[in-house]
């Protein structure tokens, strides 16, 4: 059977806090070779908030692009919300929409890593078009919109190609 043709888009953020609360942390190596196994890799992007000199990140970021996965970065905002608390923000929904939809006259599918409900309208949008879109989250993290629009996903929780760890990611 032909793979599909496919690129795959990590919201970085989102996907780490779904580890984090699953106290679960995807071995991006694995990952790699998971995707490159069951579809027509290709290109693997994944999006990311850079603090000001934050050397743990760099060092994820290096790894990450040792196994050459092309990485998208802005720096972290600081937002003070109406309560006066300091909240770090850099959401990406628009740069990975945008990517995946100047992607799909190259592509059958999309392999998205993220549970965030503001991907569902893309992934209508996909449905439309005829293209797959391939959800991986969490079970405490993916949203019922996503899930519901999702041509299929999949629980990080149950993938065999996870370690477990609590302080780093391993690569």
């Amino acid at each position: 059977m032909q793979k599909l043709k496919t690129c795959a888009f990590i919201d970085g953020s989102n996907i780490y806090f779904a580890q984090k609360k699953i106290n679960i942390w995807l071995d991006w190596g694995k990952v790699k070779l998971y995707l490159e196994k069951k579809y027509d890799i290709k290109a693997i992007r994944y999006y990311i908030g850079i603090r000001k000199n934050d050397r743990t990140s760099q060092t994820f970021l290096k790894k990450l692009e040792k196994i050459r996965f092309t990485i998208i970065k802005k720096p972290v905002k600081i937002i003070t919300n109406e309560f006066g608390k300091k909240i770090e923000k850099a959401n990406f929904d628009v740069e990975i929409t945008a990517d995946i939809m100047t992607s799909l006259k190259k592509i059958d599918a999309v392999v998205l890593f993220s549970g965030d409900s503001d991907f569902a309208y893309l992934a209508e949008l996909l449905n439309r078009q005829k293209k797959q879109i391939f959800v991986y989250s969490s079970k405490k993290t993916l949203s019922w919109e996503l899930k519901l629009s999702a041509h299929r996903y999949f629980f990080i929780d149950n993938l065999s190609l996870l370690t477990k760890r609590r302080r780093f990611i391993r690569i």
